[in-house]
């Protein structure tokens, strides 16, 4: 089977938590000491139903505030597909959780809650979700059990959000918008019979419908070397193999390959999976490829096409970045650099702009990013990394930046 990834987004108190524990109530994924557990833990809070947002938020002080801070994975699954659901905080000064969270995703979970309607939140998380190239996007218009599941309500929040839509959204992006009450398993796992003016998929339905047909097998061939196998025995004694996992494209054996950043060439003499002989391999695969030639290759390179005449070596370039750190990023400083399992110094140049994500805006006279701001920076590396520009291929266009004295994840980036 495969695996849907899923981010769930929203504003504060959205019920982005009581929807995903609906979800895996209404599954049968929640085993019955758990179910017993979130009952005990209902009725000490004076509550007369299951708190199923009690499922996700497991840390003392989301319980205590009744939010979400950290991420959390949660796992379940139906007799067609697994799912994995990152559930990430609403709060805007959690931003950093929310795009962490989501970097994976291939659909985004918007939650409105439907007697706030359309707010700050739910553009931020729309923008994120277009600047991640997440390819499905679902509006949940919550809480409709507290508007009577009045359908004018729906459709005045969904035609509040269209300009939106279309100022936030890139193309291909799917946006679909769904009425539902998850306290009370509206249109969740079944058809909602207090609304039986909405005629579309449930929650589950939508989910289930979604082909997500990875397009990066036909995105240029990028593999990434991550380990040079000589076992140097009497039966191997020549063997010389490179493991790794394809990014993206699709290698066979027979192929003329080139050595980044020395540019070598040499052909595919073998491709193998766990001792299983291939012909070819494609984007996600785990294996191990041999060449005709010895040619030196180490951890760090990266193997693409000869005939690709577009292989990026990048030192100085432009990108996106989100900031994660309470020291804002100011021109001048050097960072660390990593892109897969190269890592390098990196000093930022300029900060060529600030992105509004709610106004849609940007701002070019820029000195500094803050935690949780999104903009432009220019940057140069000490040695070329191998990345393409993430809209074309985003699992070779993502990289971080690391503070090289305290070692920590200071900034996410994209490169334009």
């Amino acid at each position: 089977m495969d695996i849907l990834r899923i981010a769930t987004a929203g504003s504060v108190d959205d019920g982005k938590s009581t929807l995903i524990g609906r979800l895996l109530y209404e599954t049968n994924s929640i085993t019955k000491d758990k179910i017993e557990a979130l009952e005990s833990a209902s009725k000490r809070k004076g509550l007369d139903f299951l708190d199923l947002s009690l499922l996700t938020d497991g840390l003392i002080a989301e319980r205590e505030q009744g939010i979400t801070i950290d991420v959390a994975h949660i796992y379940f699954s139906t007799p067609t597909r697994k799912y994995i659901i990152a559930d990430t905080p609403g709060h805007v000064e959690y931003t950093r959780n929310m795009v962490t969270g989501a970097s994976n995703a291939k659909v985004s979970l918007i939650l409105v809650d439907a007697r706030q309607g359309v707010v700050e939140q739910t553009a931020r998380h729309l923008s994120i979700a277009a600047l991640l190239r997440i390819p499905k996007v679902i509006i949940c218009v919550n809480k409709m059990d507290l508007v009577q599941y009045d359908e004018a309500k729906f459709e005045a929040i969904k035609e509040s959000l269209r300009s939106l839509v279309a100022q936030t959204t890139f193309v291909g992006q799917e946006i679909s918008f769904l009425p539902i009450s998850s306290l009370f398993g509206q249109n969740i796992t079944q058809a909602a019979d207090k609304m039986p003016w909405y005629q579309g998929n449930t929650l589950l339905g939508e989910l289930e419908a979604f082909e997500f047909a990875e397009s990066l097998a036909h995105a240029p061939a990028r593999f990434p070397v991550q380990w040079v196998i000589r076992p140097k025995t009497e039966e191997y004694h020549d063997y010389r193999g490179y493991a790794g996992k394809i990014s993206s494209g699709t290698f066979q054996v027979g192929d003329v390959i080139k050595a980044l950043p020395t540019g070598q060439e040499s052909t595919i003499a073998s491709i193998e999976k766990f001792g299983e002989q291939l012909e070819r391999a494609v984007a996600g695969d785990s294996v191990v490829i041999t060449l005709t030639t010895d040619v030196d290759i180490s951890r760090g390179n990266s193997l693409v096409l000869a005939s690709d005449t577009q292989a990026p070596q990048l030192k100085d370039f432009a990108a996106h970045i989100c900031w994660l750190d309470h020291q804002a990023l100011s021109p001048g400083k050097t960072y660390l650099l990593q892109h897969g399992v190269n890592l390098t110094k990196a000093k930022i140049s300029q900060i060529t702009e600030r992105l509004d994500v709610v106004a849609q805006t940007s701002s070019q006279d820029v000195d500094s990013l803050k935690l949780n701001e999104i903009g432009g920076i220019r940057l140069r590396t000490a040695q070329p990394i191998m990345a393409d520009v993430y809209a074309e291929n985003p699992y070779n266009g993502a990289f971080i930046l690391i503070d090289e004295f305290s070692n920590s994840t200071v900034g996410v980036g994209f490169v334009k």
